[in-house]
């Protein structure tokens, strides 16, 4: 015999494998026989002196897979001189790169002239390359898993797919020419998106590809014996494509090739112009579409033009709010599998049934469907990198995605094992013994028994987190309802919604849960069930608001104030009737059902705002963030991360993203401002970094967005500036004394550092005082311009040199010329409380430079104290005195904030030339601290208007957060006040001139 009988090492092949190993290698050595007398008959090199050849690593190698792998063995009986060609090519060892692949098989294809003979070179490349992939699986050499493997089967479906489509084109060109030029200029070709496994570049051994065809624009061809219109060449070009790769041939096929996921499916045209798919998908795509288009991948033909095709579909894959619906969609896509799984006794089958492949994928794309639109990191095709993605989004915690992604692998390498022997597309576990050996050699497990007790376990985990994702949430709060609303069963919370309860059931019922006016909150339901925007909505938007009002109605019964949560809660649901996505996100997060309760109880304002932005609602979901705000460099790395995934030139999603930050942001302030996780002062110092934060990307994008136009400005040093603003943002009031509240507006001052006669060095010159004062004009517009989000926030420019009369934009040294010639005492007062809050750190060393001179002059204090008394009493005339009998203005009266805050305005003008320390700080806080270290003013005084400030503070706080005027009891706030006038009156005015606070 050609082949020694111990040819074929058989130290690691299980004794039931060495019969059937035999068998092959006699098989193999009769082929081998018959290619050696033929070469003798033809004069060639005979393969069995290679064979014969071959090192002991090699042979034990081709022991393991021809034990295991059928398809290997009859490839290699049929073609006995492959494994050289393989082993030569380094296939054996290592995947060849996709440049390396293509030059084979076009120059297999050099020679070729008809169809035919294409499908036959095509057909046996393919099966070449299969081997080696198959080999590598079984042996893993070097760095190959799962994951190569699956690279290694799509880059050579694409492959294929490219190189045959080239082919094709060229073969028809003299039949029916080229298609026309687009109206760009560019060339058009057939656009292939690979869809499932071969979009993600994940296919398996032996998996169908999913494909969908499409084309640019409509025309005719030009330049061969027939003219068609491009949908009819297209289609006729994609037919023979799919026969290219699918037909049964004398050497089988080269993929399956399944086109149903392509719109309307097998009744749908097989090709589509973009226009028509763009329509198709707006007007008429369904949500398995939507999870169909997760995976799309341009994979052969014009790549970039199928990258153009799927931009524009985006929108319609990945929806711009969190869109728990899909969740919804994909229970009904993995019920309708499960009940086909049961139909055809399918229970066993890893990719479908319990446990399998299918839902490790649904956990993956589930976030990407509800999370991608905001989280373009999610944005991707491959399972894998999805995956490790989740845990840095803070989606899933690492130690399930440490579970689910070894656990996928697990069974991704049984499946191949499966198609392995056979090349077969199967995931149906075996029931002959020798293939289960064969399966259990391949994943280096002893035995079937041992593979399955590792197979229950791996199925078991994927299911346990499966349904953490999936689950229904009814399921989980009938759990616990004892627990939460008396035991009222969700039932009987959908009978009173539905209004199938009488009377006395309604009562008894709602009195049960807690509520004090059970007659309000039932005709309150009862106009919302009846409403014309309930009864008109649509079948799937009305399903989630029946679905969300049971539980919605168990999370107000389970809240402190029931009435008020209810009559809080309600408007919000009527704002999202439109929008269910968002009913979706609260019926799939009964937590958030809790945490919505707990704000909308405390705060109207809070729910106003939700009311208002239903997009924070998304919020409710990571309660670790909802009650924690960030600190000023995490809000600055969340804004840069949130902008960085929207296109620079796309002004309006940029607009957008900044409001929905800042009411994000706010939201987690405020949340934490109910709970009582937050000292007063953090809350403003938080409000103010938002707004900081906020101003420094506006400036930023306003530079940028001036610059590219016009170039950049000389400065007053005659250098030119550069990429870094050469600009200062000042805050006043209360954004410069850190003491920002809730839709607090923002008093600015612009300064830049422009050469007076300069000009921009850009294509489109321009002065610079147009420059600056466009730039300015830019933030400003930023700030204010309404989206759907609302504004940012409401600018007040009036206390810039000049005020309204004044430039919206002014030069540092005109600034500083102002405040020492011109401006007014009350200027001077407006100046204590400001600060820099954004611009360039040279610049505003300079603007703190001018801030001290002009403070920490020396003042003539009777005339200071005369000026400051006179606009504090014009003030009060104008804006205090209103308050009912036994209150008062917590601002404006005597004794509240801003006398306080002009006692410390005085104390810095009056004192700062000899006390230089009042002259660092903007903020009250800090400067009624430096009067005490400092001893200009007793100590117990200033730790009493320390104390009477965070009281009326703190009050005013609440107020806006409760939506109540910012009004003081005049009993409660007694004593703050007395300190405050006592102050006042000892600093400013005489006795008999002071107000007395009521009694």
């Amino acid at each position: 015999m050609p082949l020694p009988e111990d040819f074929l090492p058989l130290n690691d092949t299980p004794d039931p494998l060495r019969a059937p190993l035999e068998h092959t290698r006699e098989r193999l050595a009769e082929a081998l026989g018959e290619a050696e007398h033929l070469a003798e008959m033809t004069d060639r090199d005979s393969p069995l002196e290679d064979w014969l050849g071959l090192a002991e690593p090699r042979r034990e190698q081709l022991a393991r897979v021809l034990a295991i792998s059928d398809f290997v063995a009859e490839t290699l009986v049929r073609y006995p001189d492959w494994l050289m060609h393989l082993d030569a090519s380094g296939e054996l060892d290592a995947s060849p790169n996709p440049d390396a692949l293509r030059g084979w098989l076009e120059e297999r294809l050099e020679e070729v002239e008809d169809e035919a003979s294409m499908h036959a070179v095509i057909r046996r490349f393919r099966r070449a390359r299969m081997v080696g992939i198959v080999w590598r699986d079984l042996t893993r050499p070097g760095d190959t898993d799962m994951w190569a493997t699956s690279a290694a089967v799509s880059r050579l479906a694409e492959t294929c797919l490219e190189v045959a489509l080239t082919w094709l084109e060229t073969f028809l060109e003299p039949r029916w020419g080229r298609p026309a030029l687009r109206r760009d200029g560019n060339e058009q070709r057939l656009v292939v998106l690979g869809m499932g496994k071969l979009g993600a570049g994940e296919l398996n051994l032996s998996s169908d590809i999913d494909l969908v065809f499409a084309f640019p624009e409509n025309g005719e061809t030009q330049g061969g014996r027939k003219s068609l219109e491009h949908q009819e060449y297209f289609t006729r070009l994609g037919q023979r494509l799919i026969g290219a790769l699918d037909a049964v041939t004398a050497d089988g096929f080269a993929f399956r090739v399944d086109m149903r996921l392509r719109p309307l499916g097998d009744g749908g045209p097989l090709v589509g112009s973009f226009n028509s798919l763009s329509s198709y998908y707006q007007d008429q795509g369904r949500e398995w579409e939507r999870y169909a288009m997760l995976k799309a991948r341009p994979v052969a033909g014009d790549l970039d033009a199928g990258a153009e095709l799927l931009a524009g579909l985006r929108p319609f894959v990945y929806r711009r709010y969190l869109d728990f619906g899909a969740i919804e969609s994909l229970r009904e896509l993995k019920g309708m599998i499960n009940r086909e799984v049961r139909r055809k006794g399918m229970e066993g089958n890893i990719k479908l049934g319990p446990g399998g492949i299918r839902e490790v994928e649904f956990v993956v794309q589930a976030f990407q469907l509800i999370r991608g639109g905001r989280d373009t990191e999610l944005q991707v095709t491959s399972l894998k990198t999805a995956l490790e993605r989740l845990p840095e989004l803070g989606l899933l915690p690492v130690e399930v995605v440490e579970e689910l992604m070894p656990d996928y692998v697990f069974l991704r390498d049984l499946e191949h094992a499966l198609q392995a022997l056979e090349d077969r597309q199967t995931q149906c576990l075996p029931d002959d013994e020798l293939d289960r050996e064969r399966v259990a050699l391949a994943l280096d497990l002893e035995g079937w028994p041992a593979l399955m007790a590792c197979l229950d376990e791996v199925r078991g985990r994927v299911r346990h987190h499966f349904d953490a994702v999936i689950a229904e949430p009814e399921e989980e709060v009938e759990e616990v309802a004892d627990e939460t609303a008396g035991g009222i069963p969700l039932e009987q919370w959908r009978a009173l919604w539905r209004g199938e309860l009488d009377e006395e059931e309604r009562t008894v019922l709602l009195e049960e849960a807690g509520f004090n006016d059970p007659a309000a909150a039932a005709r309150r339901l009862g106009a919302l069930y009846h409403s014309r925007q309930v009864q008109g909505m649509q079948r799937i938007g009305y399903e989630r608001l029946e679905a969300l009002l049971p539980l919605l109605l168990d999370a107000v019964a389970v809240s402190d104030a029931p009435d008020t949560a209810l009559e809080r809660v309600l408007p919000l649901i009527e704002s999202v009737l439109r929008r269910t996505a968002y009913l979706a996100l609260l019926r799939e997060n009964p937590d958030a059902l809790g945490h919505l309760m707990t704000l909308c109880s405390a705060s109207p304002w809070i729910a106003e705002q939700l009311a208002r932005y239903p997009i924070l609602l998304d919020e409710l979901l990571t309660p670790d963030t909802l009650y924690t705000p960030a600190d000023k460099m995490r809000l600055a790395d969340e804004l840069r991360q949130s902008l960085g995934r929207i296109p620079e030139e796309d002004e309006e999603a940029q607009l957008e993203a900044l409001r929905v930050f800042k009411h994000a942001q706010t939201l987690h302030v405020a949340a934490s401002d109910i709970a009582g996780t937050r000292h007063l002062m953090k809350v403003s110092d938080y409000l103010t970094y938002i707004a900081e934060v906020i101003l420094e990307a506006v400036l930023s994008r306003a530079w940028k967005h001036l610059t590219r136009k016009h170039g950049f400005p000389l400065l007053a040093d005659g250098s030119r500036a550069d990429a870094t603003p050469a600009f200062l943002i000042v805050g006043y009031g209360k954004l410069g004394g850190i003491e920002l509240g809730y839709g607090s507006d923002l008093d600015l001052v612009f300064i830049h550092d422009g050469a007076p006669q300069g000009e921009t060095d850009g294509k489109r010159v321009l002065d610079n005082a147009i420059f600056y004062t466009r730039l300015g004009q830019r933030i400003i517009h930023l700030l204010t311009a309404v989206t759907p989000a609302g504004t940012l926030f409401d600018v007040d420019m009036r206390l810039r040199p000049s005020g309204n009369s004044g430039l919206l934009v002014t030069s540092l040294k005109a600034y500083a010329d102002y405040q020492r010639r011109e401006a007014w005492t009350w200027e001077h007062q407006a100046l204590v409380r400001a600060r820099v809050v954004a611009g360039d750190a040279r610049l505003a060393e300079g603007f703190d430079d001018v801030r001290r001179e002009i403070l920490g002059r020396e003042r003539d204090v009777a005339l200071l104290r005369e000026e400051v008394t006179k606009m504090r009493h014009k003030m009060r005339d104008h804006l205090g005195g209103k308050s009912a009998e036994g209150e008062f203005d917590l601002k404006h009266d005597p004794g509240g904030m801003i006398d306080l805050e002009f006692l410390c305005q005085y104390a810095v003008l009056a004192m700062g030339h000899e006390t230089p320390a009042l002259l660092e700080w903007s903020d009250n806080m800090r400067i009624l601290e430096t009067l005490e270290a400092s001893e200009r003013l007793p100590a117990g005084e200033c730790q009493r208007l320390r104390e009477a400030y965070l009281a009326l503070r703190s009050a005013a706080h609440r107020a806006s957060l409760t939506r109540e005027p910012a009004r003081g009891r005049d009993e409660a706030f007694k004593d703050h006040r007395r300190a405050v006038i006592e102050a006042w009156q000892r600093l400013l005015e005489p006795p008999e001139e002071a107000a007395e606070p009521k009694d």
